[in-house]
């Protein structure tokens, strides 16, 4: 069961990180509203898929998830929301850490059902593609 769990929490950070240089490379068009909307997929959508998958792995360490949680939405928000101003990166802050302390509760209310995992990962997907099509159709004024 793990092996599955470990795949899917690399692809999510594989693909975290594609994403992140590809905003990078276009933080110029990308004007502050798009950004924090940026900032909070990111964050948020990154601390829920690792939330919800390290519940599964590691079920008896509820605390020690959640704080894992919450520190990967709150750096990844950061950073994605770093790309272009300070309230940017604070938006990616708090909703990664907000979300990042919700994760392992509706992972272990999912009672370890793997239809909802891989729900949660196309979710994370998707969230990331429509940071690509959205920036990619984005000029700044």
């Amino acid at each position: 069961m793990s092996a599955w769990i470990w795949s899917l929490l690399i692809f999510q950070f594989l693909l975290a990180g594609v994403t992140y240089q590809f905003l990078y490379r276009r933080r110029k068009l990308i004007d502050f509203h798009l950004g924090m909307n940026i900032a909070m997929v990111a964050g948020g959508g990154l601390a829920l898929g690792t939330g919800v998958l390290l519940i599964y792995e590691f079920p008896v360490y509820y605390m020690e998830v959640t704080v894992v949680a919450a520190l990967t939405g709150m750096l990844v928000g950061s950073l994605f929301g770093g790309i272009f101003d300070n309230q940017t990166l604070l938006t990616g802050y708090i909703s990664g850490l907000m979300t990042g302390m919700m994760a392992p509760m509706i992972g272990a209310a999912a009672s370890y059902s793997i239809p909802f995992a891989i729900m949660m990962e196309l979710f994370v997907l998707c969230s990331f593609m429509m940071l690509f099509k959205a920036t990619k159709s984005s000029r700044k004024i």
